[in-house]
């Protein structure tokens, strides 16, 4: 029987500055005791599925931004999850923004982040993926343009060169909210420059070989006209999929907690409405044609069911952890199977759009 350790060890990290409890949390995984204590188990068959060749035993994974500088794929994909991304990752190392830039929001079961692309560069945390073997799990990369780049085409592109022999599936973000004019990108004019030239170096870079998916990542805070767009957009220049959706820079009137105020993306359940119309109105505009990943708010196995009605075909979560500690994972998995049980569906991959 799994004994859940996190209810006494959220306190004691509660008392610490956020991101130093993350940083704690990384380099605990790294030691392998997470795995130990929360060992993976075989997930039901009916949770198995297939997107762009490749097999996840379930539709679970893990968000960028946890694991931003692939310190610990291997062990979070032991914990569990389906696929793990890292970053994201830009050409040259950076600092980020100024400290203090994460808070917790623990009324609300939220997280406010102004981060703003903080690791190690492409080439160390291309290094440790060259490194990473036999690893149960498929791994993607996030990628992201520095901050005090003048060309983003090309910081994409490096991205793209860099990590399309290492990574599973690649995720241009042009939505995360704490760099400075990113989120412009996604108006369709650049970002058909950016997709196009990633989608070719990408191949460019395999030497024969296929080139991973590619994916990109969108805010929730568009209009739906311009989701509709980007829609189209994905599907002219034959992108894999989308990502939907990054952080809000919206405050919903149910935020109560006093960091609300805080500058940044915010995450976890207020998010979860949101996100979820953005996800149902992108498989509509695709009519089912377009693979989705739902992030955003999950925190059960009925939240994951929903953004899989709503047209995702995978989902990603990231800040339920804080809160609810790394046996979240299981529960939303047998949450899920149950879900499917009930509503008759032998596999998962029925229930994808059958709520949208």
């Amino acid at each position: 029987m799994q004994i859940d350790l996190y209810p006494l060890a959220a306190p004691l990290l509660r008392c610490l500055d956020a991101e130093n409890a993350h940083r704690l949390t990384l380099r605990a995984l790294r030691t392998g005791l997470a795995g130990a204590f929360y060992p993976a188990t075989a997930d039901s068959p009916a949770l198995a599925t297939r997107l762009w060749g490749r097999d996840f035993p379930s539709p679970v994974g893990l968000a960028a931004g946890f694991d931003k500088n692939a310190e610990a794929p291997a062990e979070l994909l032991k914990l569990g999850f389906a696929f793990v991304e890292v970053g994201g990752v830009t050409p040259r190392p950076q600092p980020g923004n100024p400290r203090p830039r994460v808070f917790r929001l623990v009324e609300d079961r939220a997280v406010i982040n102004r981060m703003g692309f903080n690791n190690d560069g492409a080439e160390v945390v291309a290094a440790r993926l060259a490194r990473l073997r036999d690893r149960r799990g498929l791994v993607g990369v996030n990628l992201g343009k520095n901050k005090d780049s003048t060309d983003a085409v090309a910081d994409y592109v490096i991205g793209a060169r860099t990590f399309a022999p290492l990574a599973d599936f690649l995720v241009v973000n042009v939505s995360s909210p704490n760099t400075p004019g990113l989120r412009a990108l996604q108006d369709i004019g650049p970002l058909t420059e950016i997709m196009s030239a990633v989608r070719e170096a990408a191949h460019g870079a395999m030497t024969g070989k296929s080139a991973p998916p590619l994916l990109l990542k969108i805010a929730p805070d568009l209009a739906l006209d311009d989701v509709s767009a980007v829609v189209r957009l994905a599907r002219e220049q034959r992108l894999d999929g989308l990502v939907v959706s990054n952080t809000t820079i919206s405050r919903p009137e149910t935020v109560t907690s006093p960091q609300r105020s805080e500058t940044g993306g915010l995450s976890g359940r207020p998010l979860f409405q949101l996100s979820t119309d953005v996800l149902r109105h992108a498989y509509a505009a695709s009519e089912g044609q377009l693979p989705l990943i739902g992030v955003g708010g999950i925190s059960s196995g009925a939240d994951a069911y929903a953004k899989i009605r709503a047209g995702a075909s995978l989902v990603q979560l990231y800040s339920a952890l804080v809160y609810e500690g790394p046996a979240l994972v299981g529960r939303i998995k047998r949450d899920l199977t149950a879900l499917l049980q009930r509503d008759g569906f032998s596999n998962i991959s029925e229930a994808v759009g059958a709520g949208a």
